[in-house]
Protein backbone atom coordinates (compact mmCIF):
# COMPACT_ATOMS: atom_id res chain seq x y z
CA UNK A 1 0.00 0.00 0.00
CA UNK A 2 1.55 3.27 -1.12
CA UNK A 3 0.99 6.14 1.32
CA UNK A 4 1.21 9.80 0.36
CA UNK A 5 3.30 11.71 2.92
CA UNK A 6 3.97 14.98 1.10
CA UNK A 7 1.64 17.96 0.96
CA UNK A 8 3.26 18.84 -2.39
CA UNK A 9 1.77 15.74 -4.01
CA UNK A 10 -0.36 16.72 -7.01
CA UNK A 11 -3.39 14.73 -5.79
CA UNK A 12 -3.23 16.51 -2.43
CA UNK A 13 -3.03 19.89 -4.15
CA UNK A 14 -6.00 18.95 -6.34
CA UNK A 15 -8.18 18.00 -3.36
CA UNK A 16 -7.31 21.21 -1.53
CA UNK A 17 -8.21 23.32 -4.55
CA UNK A 18 -11.63 21.69 -4.71
CA UNK A 19 -12.53 23.90 -1.75
CA UNK A 20 -12.68 26.76 -4.29
CA UNK A 21 -15.88 27.20 -6.30
CA UNK A 22 -14.06 28.31 -9.45
CA UNK A 23 -11.91 25.18 -9.42
CA UNK A 24 -14.91 22.92 -8.70
CA UNK A 25 -16.71 24.44 -11.67
CA UNK A 26 -13.67 24.01 -13.90
CA UNK A 27 -13.08 20.37 -12.97
CA UNK A 28 -16.77 19.53 -12.48
CA UNK A 29 -15.90 17.77 -9.24
CA UNK A 30 -16.61 18.20 -5.55
CA UNK A 31 -15.67 16.42 -2.34
CA UNK A 32 -17.65 14.55 0.28
CA UNK A 33 -16.48 13.50 3.73
CA UNK A 34 -17.42 10.73 6.11
CA UNK A 35 -18.61 7.15 6.07
CA UNK A 36 -22.33 7.96 5.86
CA UNK A 37 -21.90 10.28 2.87
CA UNK A 38 -19.73 7.76 1.06
CA UNK A 39 -22.27 5.00 1.67
CA UNK A 40 -24.99 7.27 0.27
CA UNK A 41 -22.86 8.03 -2.79
CA UNK A 42 -22.31 4.33 -3.47
CA UNK A 43 -25.98 3.50 -2.96
CA UNK A 44 -27.10 6.26 -5.33
CA UNK A 45 -24.52 5.35 -7.97
CA UNK A 46 -22.78 8.70 -7.81
CA UNK A 47 -19.73 8.94 -10.05
CA UNK A 48 -16.94 8.41 -7.50
CA UNK A 49 -13.61 9.31 -9.05
CA UNK A 50 -11.24 8.75 -6.13
CA UNK A 51 -11.45 7.78 -2.46
CA UNK A 52 -8.91 9.15 -0.01
CA UNK A 53 -8.32 7.27 3.24
CA UNK A 54 -6.23 8.18 6.26
CA UNK A 55 -3.69 5.38 6.67
CA UNK A 56 -3.92 5.33 10.46
CA UNK A 57 -7.73 5.14 10.48
CA UNK A 58 -8.46 2.47 7.87
CA UNK A 59 -9.01 -0.12 10.61
CA UNK A 60 -11.91 1.98 11.98
CA UNK A 61 -13.87 1.82 8.71
CA UNK A 62 -16.55 -0.91 8.67
CA UNK A 63 -15.48 -4.04 6.79
CA UNK A 64 -18.66 -3.93 4.72
CA UNK A 65 -17.68 -0.49 3.39
CA UNK A 66 -14.10 -1.54 2.74
CA UNK A 67 -15.37 -4.36 0.54
CA UNK A 68 -17.57 -1.90 -1.40
CA UNK A 69 -14.84 0.65 -2.07
CA UNK A 70 -12.30 -1.85 -3.36
CA UNK A 71 -13.59 -1.39 -6.91
CA UNK A 72 -12.82 2.34 -6.80
CA UNK A 73 -9.47 4.09 -7.05
CA UNK A 74 -8.29 4.42 -3.43
CA UNK A 75 -5.51 6.69 -2.20
CA UNK A 76 -3.93 6.40 1.22
CA UNK A 77 -2.45 9.40 2.98
CA UNK A 78 -0.58 9.94 6.24
CA UNK A 79 -2.63 11.40 9.09
CA UNK A 80 -0.77 14.70 9.12
CA UNK A 81 -1.58 15.13 5.42
CA UNK A 82 -5.20 14.10 5.84
CA UNK A 83 -5.73 16.78 8.48
CA UNK A 84 -4.80 19.43 5.91
CA UNK A 85 -7.59 18.21 3.61
CA UNK A 86 -10.58 17.98 5.92
CA UNK A 87 -12.88 20.81 6.94
CA UNK A 88 -14.63 18.76 9.61
CA UNK A 89 -13.80 19.23 13.31
CA UNK A 90 -14.05 15.51 14.13
CA UNK A 91 -13.48 13.85 10.74
CA UNK A 92 -14.19 10.19 10.02
CA UNK A 93 -11.04 10.28 7.92
CA UNK A 94 -12.42 9.26 4.56
CA UNK A 95 -12.91 11.63 1.61
CA UNK A 96 -14.21 11.01 -1.89
CA UNK A 97 -14.00 13.06 -5.06
CA UNK A 98 -17.33 13.03 -6.89
CA UNK A 99 -18.05 14.00 -10.48
CA UNK A 100 -20.86 16.51 -10.82
CA UNK A 101 -24.02 15.39 -12.58
CA UNK A 102 -24.59 16.48 -16.14
CA UNK A 103 -26.76 19.56 -16.48
CA UNK A 104 -30.44 18.80 -16.98
CA UNK A 105 -33.53 20.70 -18.09
CA UNK A 106 -36.50 21.46 -15.89
CA UNK A 107 -39.00 18.58 -15.85
CA UNK A 108 -42.73 19.12 -15.59
CA UNK A 109 -43.80 15.80 -14.13
CA UNK A 110 -44.06 16.74 -10.43
CA UNK A 111 -46.83 18.46 -8.48
CA UNK A 112 -44.63 21.32 -7.35
CA UNK A 113 -41.35 22.88 -8.41
CA UNK A 114 -39.24 24.60 -5.77
CA UNK A 115 -37.23 27.66 -6.80
CA UNK A 116 -34.63 29.38 -4.61
CA UNK A 117 -34.11 33.09 -5.23
CA UNK A 118 -30.61 34.03 -4.01
CA UNK A 119 -30.41 31.93 -0.84
CA UNK A 120 -27.05 32.86 0.67
CA UNK A 121 -26.38 30.67 3.68
CA UNK A 122 -24.85 27.26 2.86
CA UNK A 123 -26.52 25.65 5.87
CA UNK A 124 -29.93 26.89 4.74
CA UNK A 125 -29.36 25.63 1.20
CA UNK A 126 -28.27 22.19 2.36
CA UNK A 127 -31.22 21.89 4.73
CA UNK A 128 -33.66 22.89 1.98
CA UNK A 129 -32.22 20.25 -0.35
CA UNK A 130 -32.65 17.67 2.39
CA UNK A 131 -36.27 18.76 2.87
CA UNK A 132 -36.99 18.64 -0.86
CA UNK A 133 -35.56 15.12 -0.94
CA UNK A 134 -37.65 14.10 2.08
CA UNK A 135 -40.90 14.87 0.27
CA UNK A 136 -39.90 12.95 -2.84
CA UNK A 137 -39.09 15.76 -5.26
CA UNK A 138 -36.31 15.08 -7.75
CA UNK A 139 -35.33 18.60 -8.74
CA UNK A 140 -34.83 22.11 -7.41
CA UNK A 141 -34.17 25.33 -9.32
CA UNK A 142 -31.63 27.81 -7.94
CA UNK A 143 -30.73 31.29 -9.10
CA UNK A 144 -27.15 32.06 -10.08
CA UNK A 145 -26.92 34.23 -6.95
CA UNK A 146 -27.72 31.31 -4.65
CA UNK A 147 -24.88 29.75 -2.64
CA UNK A 148 -22.93 27.04 -4.45
CA UNK A 149 -24.59 23.68 -3.87
CA UNK A 150 -21.18 21.97 -4.01
CA UNK A 151 -19.76 24.06 -1.18
CA UNK A 152 -18.50 21.48 1.37
CA UNK A 153 -20.80 22.86 4.08
CA UNK A 154 -23.83 22.56 1.78
CA UNK A 155 -22.84 19.04 0.76
CA UNK A 156 -22.52 17.92 4.38
CA UNK A 157 -25.84 19.42 5.44
CA UNK A 158 -27.74 17.70 2.60
CA UNK A 159 -27.04 14.35 4.33
CA UNK A 160 -26.97 12.58 0.96
CA UNK A 161 -29.84 14.45 -0.71
CA UNK A 162 -27.35 15.98 -3.13
CA UNK A 163 -27.10 12.59 -4.85
CA UNK A 164 -30.87 12.32 -5.37
CA UNK A 165 -32.02 15.86 -6.17
CA UNK A 166 -31.10 17.49 -9.48
CA UNK A 167 -30.00 21.06 -8.78
CA UNK A 168 -30.62 23.23 -11.84
CA UNK A 169 -28.84 26.60 -11.72
CA UNK A 170 -30.39 29.27 -13.91
CA UNK A 171 -29.12 32.64 -15.06
CA UNK A 172 -32.52 34.32 -15.18
CA UNK A 173 -35.14 33.19 -12.65
CA UNK A 174 -37.81 35.43 -14.17
CA UNK A 175 -37.36 33.85 -17.61
CA UNK A 176 -37.48 30.31 -16.22
CA UNK A 177 -40.59 31.06 -14.16
CA UNK A 178 -42.30 32.36 -17.31
CA UNK A 179 -41.48 29.09 -19.07
CA UNK A 180 -42.90 27.12 -16.15
CA UNK A 181 -46.09 29.14 -16.25
CA UNK A 182 -46.38 28.33 -19.95
CA UNK A 183 -46.37 24.67 -18.86
CA UNK A 184 -49.55 25.26 -16.79
CA UNK A 185 -47.82 25.86 -13.45
CA UNK A 186 -48.90 28.73 -11.22
CA UNK A 187 -46.48 30.83 -9.20
CA UNK A 188 -46.77 30.98 -5.40
CA UNK A 189 -44.66 33.28 -3.22
CA UNK A 190 -44.64 33.88 0.50
CA UNK A 191 -45.56 37.39 1.55
CA UNK A 192 -46.79 39.28 4.59
CA UNK A 193 -48.95 41.38 2.29
CA UNK A 194 -51.81 38.89 1.99
CA UNK A 195 -54.62 37.39 4.02
CA UNK A 196 -54.17 33.95 2.44
CA UNK A 197 -52.35 31.36 4.50
CA UNK A 198 -50.36 28.39 3.23
CA UNK A 199 -53.37 26.19 4.06
CA UNK A 200 -55.67 28.08 1.69
CA UNK A 201 -54.26 26.95 -1.65
CA UNK A 202 -54.12 23.67 -3.52
CA UNK A 203 -50.56 22.46 -4.11
CA UNK A 204 -51.01 21.09 -7.59
CA UNK A 205 -48.98 22.41 -10.52
CA UNK A 206 -47.40 25.09 -8.39
CA UNK A 207 -44.04 26.87 -8.45
CA UNK A 208 -42.92 27.61 -4.89
CA UNK A 209 -40.35 30.41 -4.74
CA UNK A 210 -38.40 30.97 -1.53
CA UNK A 211 -36.38 34.15 -1.24
CA UNK A 212 -33.17 35.60 0.10
CA UNK A 213 -32.67 35.54 3.88
CA UNK A 214 -32.54 39.33 4.21
CA UNK A 215 -34.72 40.57 1.36
CA UNK A 216 -37.15 37.76 0.63
CA UNK A 217 -38.41 37.04 -2.88
CA UNK A 218 -37.33 39.70 -5.36
CA UNK A 219 -39.97 42.24 -6.33
CA UNK A 220 -39.97 41.27 -10.00
CA UNK A 221 -40.80 37.67 -9.06
CA UNK A 222 -43.46 38.81 -6.58
CA UNK A 223 -45.06 40.85 -9.36
CA UNK A 224 -45.45 37.64 -11.40
CA UNK A 225 -47.16 35.72 -8.58
CA UNK A 226 -50.52 34.06 -9.18
CA UNK A 227 -50.97 33.53 -5.44
CA UNK A 228 -49.36 34.94 -2.31
CA UNK A 229 -49.45 33.13 1.00
CA UNK A 230 -48.15 33.60 4.50
CA UNK A 231 -47.26 31.28 7.35
CA UNK A 232 -49.50 32.09 10.33
CA UNK A 233 -47.61 32.78 13.55
CA UNK A 234 -49.06 33.13 17.03
CA UNK A 235 -46.05 34.68 18.74
CA UNK A 236 -44.31 38.02 18.27
CA UNK A 237 -41.73 36.79 15.77
CA UNK A 238 -42.57 38.15 12.33
CA UNK A 239 -40.52 35.81 10.17
CA UNK A 240 -38.88 32.39 10.13
CA UNK A 241 -35.51 31.17 8.97
CA UNK A 242 -35.87 30.42 5.24
CA UNK A 243 -35.04 26.71 5.58
CA UNK A 244 -37.68 26.31 8.30
CA UNK A 245 -40.20 28.33 6.30
CA UNK A 246 -39.55 26.12 3.27
CA UNK A 247 -40.15 23.03 5.37
CA UNK A 248 -43.44 24.40 6.74
CA UNK A 249 -44.73 25.20 3.23
CA UNK A 250 -43.61 21.92 1.69
CA UNK A 251 -45.11 19.82 4.44
CA UNK A 252 -48.46 21.46 3.87
CA UNK A 253 -48.11 20.04 0.36
CA UNK A 254 -47.35 16.64 1.91
CA UNK A 255 -50.38 16.89 4.20
CA UNK A 256 -52.66 17.63 1.26
CA UNK A 257 -51.15 14.85 -0.82
CA UNK A 258 -51.67 12.28 1.95
CA UNK A 259 -55.20 13.51 2.52
CA UNK A 260 -56.00 13.08 -1.18
CA UNK A 261 -54.64 9.54 -0.99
Amino acid sequence: MQVITSKENEIIKHIKKLSEKKYRDEKRQYIIEGIKMLEEAIQENAQIEEIVLCEESVKEIPKELISKIEKYKCIYVAEKIYKTLTQVVNPQEIIAIIKKKEKTEVKYDEDIIVVLDDIQDPGNLGTILRTVDSIGLKQIIVSKGTADVYNPKVVRSTMGAIFRVNVIEVEDVKKVVKEMKQNQYKLVVTSLQTKNEIYDIDYNKKIIVMGNEANGVSQEIQDMADEKVKIPMLGKTESLNVSIATGVVLYEYVRQKIRKG
